[in-house]
């Protein structure tokens, strides 16, 4: 510990002046100490037009890669020949059950086709701007997550080419858009061109709804929020086998992509999205710590006047 007391110029102590603890200094005078690393890895406040421009040219990589993968067909349907014997070995396999079941209501399998090509992208914006605008300290890691996931599923779409249930030639199921004419899948009907028909594994109708219903049921408050969070990744899986365009095993590999992008955040931000704070904190102003003031010196004590003759007794 250091002295209590100061000594001035006079030889007299005097008591030191108090230390400031960084706390009491206030928000205004406390300085930056973290490292440059800290300082990247830490939360910072997301910005509008960064974000807009990076979804939209991240979109456009996504598309233009994916769709840049060769359309290996004859491997392909091997792949998904494998895929479709390994759910049966595994007793799993009744998505032809399911699509033709759901077929036979037409007003059902059309909605679910409208559901396929639109939610994807509506919903995954969505709670992007919920977070952006309600919770912006957790903007950031979570959407680490999500890109982070659509990274690793580009990788799957390059590695294992894989049919789609609906282009299966040995098997009769129903292409849903197709037959009812509807728009519900980009790699139907007259957009099939544009999209490359063997990238069915992974699944990101699995991985960013799954990514969509974490989020909600992790940061809303409302219960009948949360609940709704966990019901849009279980209606996606119903409609992506529904309609011909994934089967089981794809989903799992949706949520395997997923979690390896929860995993990536976690060693980034070392936490969970969830778990950091709403907001983010108000970076520490970069000033020098304030320099204690001089202790003014006591003044010295009148001298003794000596008594005269008038004050004697």
């Amino acid at each position: 510990m250091g002295d209590t007391t100061v000594r001035t110029l006079e030889g007299r102590e005097a008591p030191a002046p108090p230390v400031e603890s960084p706390i009491e200094q206030g928000p205004d005078r406390a300085t930056d100490r973290r490292t440059p690393w800290q300082r990247m890895r830490a939360p910072r406040r997301p910005r509008i037009w960064f974000e807009i421009l990076l979804i939209a040219v991240s979109y456009w990589t996504y598309s233009l890669i994916r769709n840049a993968v060769p359309e290996q067909k004859a491997e392909a349907l091997r792949n998904a020949d494998w895929i479709w014997r390994a759910e049966q070995t595994l007793g799993i396999a009744v998505e032809k059950t399911v699509n033709h079941a759901v077929d036979s209501v037409t007003w059902l399998i059309v909605g679910m086709n409208y559901y396929y090509a639109t939610l994807h992208f509506i919903v995954t914006i969505g709670v992007l701007v919920w977070l952006y605008r309600w919770h912006p300290g957790r903007y950031a890691a979570t959407r680490l997550v999500l890109f982070s996931t659509t990274g690793i599923a580009l990788l799957g779409y390059y590695l294992y080419p894989l049919a789609p249930p609906r282009l299966m030639t040995s098997e009769k199921f129903i292409d849903t858009v197709l037959v009812h004419h509807t728009w519900g899948s980009m790699a139907s009907g007259d957009l099939k061109n544009m999209s490359n028909q063997y990238a069915a594994m992974p699944s990101m109708h699995i991985g960013w709804s799954l990514w969509c219903g974490l989020v909600i049921f992790a940061v809303a408050k409302a219960p009948w929020a949360r609940i709704l969070g966990l019901l849009y990744p279980t209606a996606t899986l119903v409609v992506i086998v529904a309609t011909a365009n994934h089967f089981w095993l794809d989903a799992v590999g949706g949520m395997i992509c997923l979690a390896f992008g929860y995993a990536l955040a976690y060693v980034w931000y070392g936490t969970l999205p969830h778990r950091l704070p709403r907001h983010v904190a108000p970076r520490p102003a970069a000033v020098p710590p304030p320099v204690p003031a001089e202790v003014p010196a006591p003044a010295p004590a009148p001298a003794e006047v000596p008594p005269t003759a008038a004050s004697r007794p």
